[in-house]
């Protein structure tokens, strides 16, 4: 019988990234999925800020980016006719090392995850299926169906199972305390990749509104390459979805950009949802991604989404399992991310809707409300920066939950580390290593320097400036990183005694890794 760490069921985006962060933390572990390929379609392209930010921590950030682009402008139709272009190609600057909407089809995506896992020791377990699993407080046992050779079943044990396996999880089937609520919008909807001509086929992304339809276009690789997402409309109900051609679904929206398609890559419909799991924890099992939350594409969010699921649960478990923090700091999982996954999909639910619904009223909000007070909105002082760094995922925030604590300036314990380069320097360029580390903008006490060479870790102190002030820091304060890098404790004394406290408090022991 096989006994591992961890299972990790699915071998999309968010469990390879889990995968490769416990590897890099000397975390064993499979992965398993029910395909027989990985990802061959574009399927989620955009990826923000945030998830660059992570990967600068895989050594995955430079590859991504050369491989991809950059979404230089963004517009909005009505009715056939322009109405306004929005440039967004360095709308962050100042907030990331990543000011940017970037890029990056899907079947790459997995592709290089997997590469650099099969570098690491880990193989994608490709036609094995996850059968059910039992909880037995101590460990999992789980039985797989295993389709590579030979259809046989396979039975092992973990000390942990991560259902990383999408809306449809068999993780999350398999908790019974565990509830899905939530709904289907009525729509169908249909996704390409198509290769065209037209004004809108311009290396930009495009909105399109018209009375009851509803078109976005993203550009990728070259200007010709585009994904488009829109209504299907006018289908007859004894007409089943998967029947259903590019052709039969063209609608107003479509035609009124005189897009010209010249070949459809890749054709399907499907029904958006909006629904959240009532917990991300249930004894044992862990819930990452689409298996706990699905919205609708509004804002590309999910797979990035997914992914800081996949890293904030990757280095509490490596703590753990490598018994460096207490059991109980899993907890925090559930405590950290279920808040922003309700947040998140209420927000793309409020404008989806908008977007997208039927009806007089609805027209009138979509064709002529909204067209008139975009422009207004955008030219606010602060709204584009407020924009950014809701779309980007920079603005998530931990305050207030159980392992997070301090304040010193306007830094608090649970925030993402405020990013600057005052001086010429970077502080981003301390967060490659996946490990706890102090920064101190000023000058560290003596006891400061002493405690962190006796947990062995890095502290790196930045010579003080006025700009430091400006992005929220204190001078002299310490402030304890995270391996995800969000602040886990600000101590405005700078003095070590307020970090063993706050290390006690979630019963974390080591910090070295």
């Amino acid at each position: 019988m096989t006994r591992i760490p961890v299972l990790i069921v699915g071998g999309g985006p968010s469990g390879l990234v889990l995968a490769s962060w416990l590897r890099r933390q000397n975390v064993g572990l499979r992965v398993i999925d029910k395909g027989e390929f990985r990802a061959s379609d574009s399927r989620a392209i955009v990826m923000h800020a945030r998830t660059l930010e992570l990967y600068q921590k895989l050594g995955l950030a430079e590859d991504v980016i050369a491989d991809g682009k950059h979404l230089v402008a963004a517009n909005l139709w009505v009715q056939g006719k322009h109405r306004v272009r929005l440039p967004i190609g360095e709308i962050g600057t100042g907030i990331t090392p990543h000011p940017f909407v970037h890029v990056y089809p899907q079947d790459r995506h997995e592709k290089l995850l997997e590469e650099k896992l099969a570098e690491a020791g880990v193989i994608v377990e490709r036609n094995t299926e996850l059968l059910d699993f039992t909880d037995h407080g101590d460990h999992v046992s789980y039985t797989l169906l295993r389709n590579d050779t030979q259809e046989r079943e396979e039975n092992g044990e973990a000390q942990y199972i991560i259902g990383c396996d999408g809306a449809s999880s068999t993780v999350r089937r398999g908790l019974d305390n565990v509830q899905f609520p939530g709904a289907t919008y009525q729509p169908l909807f249909y996704v390409a990749d198509i290769e065209a001509s037209g004004p809108a086929i311009n290396g930009e992304v495009h909105v399109s509104l018209h009375s009851s339809d509803f078109l976005l276009i993203f550009a990728y690789d070259d200007s010709s390459r585009v994904r488009v997402i829109g209504i299907v409309s006018d289908k007859p109900d004894d007409v089943p979805p998967e029947t259903l051609t590019f052709e039969d679904v063209v609608g107003t929206a479509i035609a009124s950009l005189k897009i010209k398609v010249d070949k459809v890559n890749w054709f399907s419909t499907y029904r958006v949802h909006h629904r959240v799991a009532s917990h991300f924890r249930s004894g044992r099992a862990f819930l990452v991604g689409d298996a706990g939350h699905i919205h609708s594409p509004a804002g590309g969010q999910g797979m990035n989404t997914g992914i800081g699921d996949a890293v904030n649960l990757a280095w509490k478990l490596a703590a753990v399992l490598q018994g460096h923090a207490d059991p109980s700091l899993l907890d925090s999982y559930e405590a950290e991310r279920i808040p922003f996954a309700r947040t998140l999909t209420q927000r793309t639910d409020q404008a989806f809707s908008i977007a997208t619904s039927g009806g007089f009223l609805a027209d009138i909000v979509r064709t002529c409300i909204v067209p008139l007070i975009l422009p207004v909105l955008v030219r606010l002082p602060g709204a584009a920066d407020y924009a950014f760094r809701i779309l980007s995922q920079t603005h998530i925030t931990y305050r207030g939950t159980a392992c997070v604590g301090g304040v010193a300036g306007q830094v608090h314990g649970g925030d993402r580390l405020p990013y600057t380069t005052a001086n010429g320097v970077d502080n981003y360029a301390t967060l490659s290593p996946i490990a706890w580390q102090v920064h101190v903008y000023g000058t560290p006490k003596e006891e400061m320097k002493e405690w962190c060479k006796e947990k062995g870790i890095t502290l790196h102190t930045f010579d003080w400036t006025v700009e430091y002030k400006t992005v929220g820091f204190a001078r002299d304060a310490a402030y304890l990183l995270r391996p995800d890098s969000y602040v886990a404790f600000a101590n405005l004394s700078g003095m070590p005694v307020e970090f063993e406290v706050y290390l006690s408090t979630c019963g974390i022991r080591n910090l070295s890794t």
